[in-house]
């Protein structure tokens, strides 16, 4: 178990013997938008809510967590996929003020409160921290024949509080036990779990153009755990690279970037440290392949300054990454998982829901500034604590923006069409 899982399940456990858990009672919600500040007892800023989706209802028992999407190419129906402690939902989002949840896929052998989902060739790939968990296939196109099951019944002003169709796996990849998240370059069709028990902890790499049959490619192991990575065909300006298939690693405690191209001869470009690394976690890089964000879950809990740090690295040199600047939010809150879509980061932080910075002058001067919010934890009091929110998809070509809460369940959201001023 890596150091960041301890602390969380450390934590979890002293609010639960408390009993000064956040409240996980929320219940469904309609369209909402954000007016004078709140969208319902959310706090927002040119974020409306469209939907909100309880654990029960999406067939969970308790606790979510990661989250990923799916547009089917046949329709373009929009799909939210939720990962929860005890199983994975599936919900329908094309309507996102009336979404329907379709169908549950519980875990292959036992909860966990990690569980991480990516989608390739209209199957999703599920990995968890669970005992013997391997990793669950299940073909995205059996969504299309399932009764569609909207959130709000209009005609009689009530919620569907049905419990979800039990789904089955299509098929199962078992050569690792428990993986701790799984990466997909949909480009070339290769997976590389991380943080499994193969590798030591590093990259188990797979190559999944036959979606039902996975196969084994490669192992990279040369620095050990590697909690999270973005790989793809890097198209930056480091001419030495261009074309090659190429791992940008969170590794812990540096930024580990790995030539992958040659399965059975991995290279190391390189590993970088920095100042105020306490736990490495994520990141992803900008449109140009230029720079990349990068977010350090504990530096808020452990380091000097509790208001989450966003970091810019210079990658143009993939031999000799730099840490650029840092953006300093002003709420305190830890940081998790973000993502970028053109000139625009989506992060989610815990206690801090959904953060929306632009990126406009990131490269040119260094600089981010917040644009727009939603709070999915408003128990939370901007609380350096590992409760809140756990991840977001922005990537809908719809806008339509997914976030998954820990305590409460789904999030539809959208920016407002009226620009709000949130400085």
């Amino acid at each position: 178990m890596n150091r960041a899982m301890h602390m969380k399940e450390k934590q979890w456990e002293a609010c639960q013997d408390s009993k000064q858990c956040p409240d996980p009672s929320a219940t469904n919600e309609v369209a909402q938008p954000c007016v004078d500040g709140f969208a319902g007892e959310y706090p927002c800023c040119g974020v409306d809510l469209l939907a909100f989706i309880d654990i029960p209802t999406l067939g969970g028992a308790f606790d979510g967590n990661d989250i990923w999407g799916w547009t089917d190419p046949q329709d373009g129906r929009e799909y939210a996929i939720m990962c929860l402690s005890d199983g994975t939902s599936f919900v329908d989002v094309t309507d996102p003020s009336n979404p329907s949840v379709l169908g549950f896929l519980p875990t292959h052998t036992v909860s966990s409160s990690w569980r991480d989902v990516k989608v390739y060739k209209n199957h999703a790939f599920i990995v968890s921290e669970a005992f013997k968990h391997g990793m669950q296939i299940f073909d995205l196109t059996q969504l299309r024949d399932l009764e569609r099951r909207p959130l709000f019944f209009v005609q009689n002003n009530t919620f569907n509080s049905e419990k979800p169709l039990t789904l089955k796996e299509t098929a199962f990849y078992g050569e690792f036990g428990s993986a701790h998240n799984i990466v997909i370059n949909e480009e070339t069709g290769f997976a590389y779990s991380v943080g499994s028990t193969t590798c030591q902890g590093g990259l188990h790499i797979l190559d999944i153009s036959n979606p039902v049959e996975p196969e084994f490619s490669g192992c990279y192991s040369s620095d050990g755990y590697v909690h999270d990575a973005q790989c793809l065909i890097y198209q930056g300006p480091d001419v030495k690279y261009q074309n090659k298939e190429i791992c940008f690693c969170y590794d812990e405690d540096t930024l580990t970037i790995v030539d992958v191209d040659d399965k059975e001869d991995i290279k190391l470009i390189s590993r970088t440290g920095y100042s105020g690394a306490f736990y490495t976690h994520q990141g992803w890089l900008l449109k140009d392949s230029s720079h990349l964000l990068l977010n350090d879950e504990l530096d808020e809990l452990e380091g000097t300054n509790p208001h989450t740090r966003t970091m810019l690295w210079d990658i143009n040199n993939l031999e000799e990454p730099s840490l650029k600047s840092s953006y300093y939010a002003e709420n305190k809150s830890i940081d998790h998982n973000l993502y970028i879509i053109e000139d625009t980061a989506y992060l989610t932080n815990y206690c801090d829901g959904l953060r929306i910075l632009d990126l406009t002058h990131a490269v040119s001067e260094g600089t981010m500034s917040e644009v727009a919010y939603f709070d999915v934890a408003p128990q939370c009091n901007d609380e350096v604590e590992f409760f809140g929110s756990w991840s977001n998809y922005p990537f809908f070509k719809s806008g339509t923006i997914i976030v998954s809460s820990i305590e409460r369940g789904l999030f539809v959201l959208k920016l407002s069409e009226d620009k709000q001023q949130c400085n």
